[in-house]
């Protein structure tokens, strides 16, 4: 089985915009009928390559063109968005994707972004919290004051409570918050202190601990599937580093953080074999055998959407066929 992430990143060296939103959605629709468990979108804003800032839109149109698979917005960067209007959203994308949206909140790291929004950077943490308290509340679409103000979201979301919100990041803060707000945790490293940060914030707080997913650091979050990989490196190489670059740029120093890579070139990135790899279809089959995920992103980079149906399509005519359990005999 494997997972889509869409960034919709479109630099100069690849595909225009117009042709990778058109795939994205074409993809998406194509994917969930072929073993495909969820569909992920992320979020940043003042990108040079214009790095999808409006992931609900696109939800919108994947929720549009799809009818089963589950959609993630991870992370958005709630302390640029207005609660309310946000819980609004929420609820109509809850309607019109059937309950199939959850999302991971998050404070971002880019001061840039907030620049951009006229936030305070130095308070994201403080804003995120009272953003956060807002919008647990509001998303349920029960009525509630909060400073003199009546507020009521309609249309109620279909899904009780509204749709699933965690939150996101990789630093004992963002465990704390995620507990003492009393919502599941995603966790952008593998430390397992931060579990246990985590389920003692929400304890302390009254909450009991919900989901908790720390982020293996060699778990690979960008995967392709070749029948050649020593072809498919060559191929893939500038879009991959296109990516691998874009978030060490916006993350220097880090080190925590299980998806990002300091690979300098194409052949460093391939001999680190851990944010990003290109698979047989032999290991992905076995990988798959073994219960685990292959994180495709198809479009990373700006790839030309012809060359990413064709990886695309490596999984789902030769690997899931392979990887299916032997029929039982009569």
């Amino acid at each position: 089985m494997y997972t889509l992430r869409f960034d919709m990143r479109a630099p100069e060296t690849g595909a225009p915009a117009r042709e990778l939103y058109s795939a994205a959605t074409d993809i998406a629709a194509w994917a969930e009928t072929r073993g495909c468990v969820s569909v992920l979108l992320c979020e940043h804003h003042m990108s040079e390559d214009g790095y999808l800032p409006s992931p609900m839109i696109l939800a919108g149109a994947m929720a549009a063109r799809t009818s089963t698979v589950m959609i993630t917005i991870a992370a958005l960067v709630l302390p640029l968005y207005d609660p309310i209007r946000l819980a609004e959203e929420m609820a109509v994308l809850d309607i019109v994707s059937g309950g199939r949206m959850t999302y991971v909140a998050g404070i971002g790291y880019r001061p840039a972004e907030y620049e951009m929004y006229g936030i305070d950077f130095h308070r994201r943490g403080r804003i995120a919290d009272e953003k956060l308290t807002l919008l647990l509340r509001a998303k349920t679409g029960e009525s509630f004051e909060h400073d003199g103000r009546r507020i009521r979201v309609t249309p109620a979301p279909l899904t009780p409570g509204g749709p699933m919100v965690a939150w996101g990041g990789g630093s004992p803060a963002a465990a704390r918050r995620a507990g003492r707000h009393g919502i599941g945790f995603f966790a952008q490293s593998g430390e397992k202190e931060l579990q246990v940060i985590y389920e003692a914030a929400a304890r302390t707080a009254g909450h009991e601990p919900g989901m908790c997913i720390l982020n293996p650091p060699d778990e690979p979050n960008t995967v392709f599937v070749a029948e050649d990989v020593d072809e498919a490196w060559d191929e893939l190489g500038p879009y991959l580093m296109h990516d691998v670059r874009s978030y060490a740029a916006w993350n220097g120093g880090d080190t925590a953080t299980a998806s990002l890579s300091s690979a300098r070139t194409a052949d460093e990135l391939r001999a680190e074999r851990r944010s990003h790899q290109i698979l047989t279809v032999d290991e992905a089959v076995n990988r798959v055998r073994a219960g685990g995920i292959l994180q495709l992103h198809p479009l990373v980079g700006g790839l030309p959407p012809d060359v990413g149906w064709r990886y695309l399509r490596t999984v789902a005519e030769q690997v899931l066929p392979a990887a299916r359990p032997p029929a039982a005999s009569a």
